[in-house]
């Protein structure tokens, strides 16, 4: 008799012990999200649609004598124009309070396509800083570029996104069933956060994000100063704007998302544990997620920046031609580069 008291009182000490050590969950809610994303991304899919439908019919069909680094903007529209293809889905889903009905396999591709548009949107960020810093510091290395060498730049850049891409698709659902709605890329369960997300997250922060800012935030300066010594033109105020508006795309839509980002897979991954600060990261991150779509409407006005005028038919009109030369003279006096070299400088497109 006493055996089996002290056999239950043993058990009840023991379920009452693991209850005490499982923290409870934390419940995140934004009641103003579902608003927020429907506006924010129906805004965004006409004004990026309208906008890179343009942009890339010029590019493509009308404009002439382009740069060669015309490869990546018209690379950059295509994912931009990818992206606001999936808009429609998103705000269904949103105007649903976050409950998918389309099936898993559409959530996994439209939630891919989503992070497609904003890590090839920083990598073809980034392959622009590093033309624009060749064709600044080191313009002779900049006129034996030819276009073979971009278009293999941004093929390899797609490859590897089709193929993170395709990894994320393939390796199981990305549906999370819960309180009587599906939530579609979002919402995973905690061994999901700690276990096949990890290697997403870490990949996508540092390789992602982390690297191609620091090269840009590095870069920028130093062709800033270099071209503040050139006297005061059209081309100069067109390259320093397009340095401008990257700056500003990457700082105001790609920094705070993932900032709060890393702030949210620390919550899921438990790190951070008061729920009053999980609340407000959880509440920060959908108003950064939401932002982070305009990157594609002021991608358009980056074309114009990098483009030269002269390539835009309904500004021919307004074309001036410069009278000066410059010429670059070696070691020994002899001239090695005058016309041609502004020639590679016209045809970079900012200069």
């Amino acid at each position: 008799m006493n055996s089996s008291h002290a056999s239950r009182a043993h058990r009840w000490l023991s379920t009452t012990s693991a209850n005490a050590s499982e923290e409870p969950e934390c419940v995140l809610q934004a009641e103003f999200q579902y608003s927020l994303f429907t506006s924010i991304y129906t805004t965004v899919f006409v004004l990026g649609l309208l906008e890179n439908g343009v942009v890339v019919y010029f590019l493509a069909c009308r404009v002439m004598n382009t740069p060669r680094s015309y490869i990546y903007l018209v690379n950059l529209a295509v994912v931009d124009l990818l992206f606001v293809s999936i808009l429609p889905f998103k705000v269904h889903y949103h105007l649903n309070r976050n409950h998918w009905v389309f099936g898993d396999v559409a959530c996994r591709v439209t939630g891919s396509m989503f992070y497609i548009n904003i890590y090839l949107s920083i990598a073809f960020f980034t392959c622009i800083c590093i033309d624009r810093y060749v064709a600044v510091l080191h313009p002779f290395i900049f006129i034996k570029i030819k276009t073979v060498h971009y278009a293999s730049v941004a093929a390899i850049l797609w490859v590897m996104a089709l193929s993170i891409t395709t990894s994320l698709v393939l390796g199981g659902p990305l549906t999370f069933n819960a309180s009587n709605a599906t939530a579609c890329f979002e919402n995973f369960r905690a061994d999901s956060w700690t276990g096949r997300m990890v290697p997403y997250n870490v990949c996508a922060l540092i390789f992602g994000f982390a690297i191609p800012f620091a090269i840009i935030l590095i870069s920028y300066p130093l062709i800033a100063q270099r071209i503040s010594h050139i006297p005061r033109s059209a081309r100069k105020r067109k390259a320093l704007g397009t340095i401008g508006l990257i700056l500003f795309i990457c700082v105001t839509c790609f920094l705070p998302y993932h900032l709060t980002h890393l702030l949210h897979f620390l919550v899921r991954a438990k790190v951070i544990r008061n729920c009053q600060v999980a609340g407000l990261i959880y509440k920060t991150r959908r108003v950064t997620l939401a932002l982070v779509s305009f990157n594609c409407c002021l991608n358009p006005i980056l074309y114009y920046f990098t483009s030269a005028g002269k390539w835009w038919p309904w500004q021919r009109h307004f074309r001036t031609r410069t009278s000066k030369v410059y010429a670059i003279y070696d070691c020994h006096g002899r001239q090695k580069a005058g016309r041609r070299l502004q020639l590679g400088w016209n045809r970079f497109g900012g200069l």
